[in-house]
């Protein structure tokens, strides 16, 4: 099947888009947003998440938790392409809030068919924040958790959003399991992370009751890779629009021997090499989204390079937001800071740039990966 031209975006797509951006500027603007993660400098302060929980429950009666779910479990089932959109809303407003862990959870339950899956992304589309546990300590999509007798029983690392959210689903073996974050024997551990706009934690797992929603857990988690990957990517592209936005107005503004920064060159051709880089991860990012509806056997290369391309162009547009804001760049008082953490938690998420080209090369190959 050919994709459809614009990548299939259409009217409605652009809607949610705008109805995003006005959201986010309205309820977390960048002022806000530093008051509520970057209150306090302290490098030994407190690792609880900093978050507007009200805010996520508006998300969700704005119908946005059930974009991605599919009808027949009570959602819209919007195409990859207006998730990506409001995932690029999101990353340019740098938004504190569990929407990539929902979404890419899921993406995930969507993969395994069962009727526990369904009543899983029905709540989800009631508005469940949700996010995976898949990982064992040296970053192994290899839980070391277990199930006996519909108990689980394990730790799982590297959990995104972990203490935002209502349920996990965890990796035990080959199955995945649904659980509930309130449930006995859940822990949430949370992990020192560079990122203020997100938290990371690990989680344990005590003889916790837990629902089989799928056994066959490789088959799921590679149907469902290409939208937890294009996703994430999409999020690093809106912030690297907001990087590239800020630090163009900066140059504009900021005068240097009489005349504004961007009128010299050592300026202005680095940035225009920030805006290829971020169109043409855009680019990618539509690309692997449409092809997640219509060339399901090209999403997962598509995937890889929308990825490798986008935390390429993480690093970039943030190097040089930074250095080109000058001495003021590397202060706190400055917004900067929070999106260049955010791009750089984002850069290692899901595997970095060398990576994915590594996993691409072995696809075009016909190697195995």
């Amino acid at each position: 099947m050919v994709q459809p031209a614009d990548f299939g975006f259409s009217e409605q797509h652009a809607l949610l888009r705008e109805s995003a951006k006005r959201y986010f500027a309205e309820h977390l603007p960048a002022d806000r947003l530093h008051a509520l993660v970057a209150a306090d400098p302290n490098p030994h302060k407190s690792r609880e998440a900093r978050w507007k929980p009200e805010l996520w429950r508006q998300m969700a009666d704005l119908g946005w938790t059930m974009l991605a779910v599919p009808e027949s479990a009570g959602g819209i089932g919007l195409a990859a392409v207006a998730v990506a959109a409001l995932c690029e809303e999101a990353g340019k407003a740098a938004f504190p809030s569990p929407l990539l862990a929902t979404v890419n959870t899921t993406y995930v339950l969507a993969a395994c068919e069962s009727s526990s899956a369904t009543s899983a992304l029905a709540a989800i589309a009631e508005g469940a924040a949700a996010s995976l546990v898949l990982y064992n300590e040296r970053g192994r999509e290899c839980s070391t958790s277990r199930v006996e007798r519909g108990r689980l029983t394990g730790v799982g690392y590297f959990v995104q959003d972990a203490q935002k959210v209502a349920y996990f689903l965890v990796r035990a073996g080959s199955c995945l399991y649904w659980v509930a974050s309130e449930a006995d024997g859940v822990t949430v551990h949370p992990d020192a992370i560079i990122d203020l706009t997100r938290d990371q934690a690990t989680v344990s797992f005590e003889g916790v009751e837990a629902t089989l929603v799928s056994d066959d857990a490789n088959a799921v988690l590679r149907q469902a890779m290409p939208a937890i990957l294009t996703m994430l990517a999409a999020d690093m592209v809106g912030a690297g629009e907001w990087q590239l936005q800020t630090t163009v107005e900066y140059a504009k503004t900021r005068q240097q021997f009489d005349r504004p920064l961007g009128f010299f060159q050592a300026l202005k051709h680095p940035l225009v090499n920030v805006m290829i880089e971020v169109d043409k991860s855009k680019s990618l990012v539509y690309n692997a989204a449409c092809a997640i509806d219509t060339e399901p056997e090209r999403a997962e290369a598509f995937a890889h390079m929308a990825k490798a391309c986008a935390s390429e162009m993480a690093r970039f547009a943030s190097s040089r937001s930074i250095q080109f804001h000058g001495g003021i760049g590397f202060t706190w008082e400055c917004f900067l800071h929070l999106y260049f953490k955010r791009q750089m938690h984002s850069q290692a998420l899901w595997g970095d740039g060398a990576w994915h080209r590594s996993q691409l090369a072995s696809i075009l190959m016909g190697a195995p990966h």
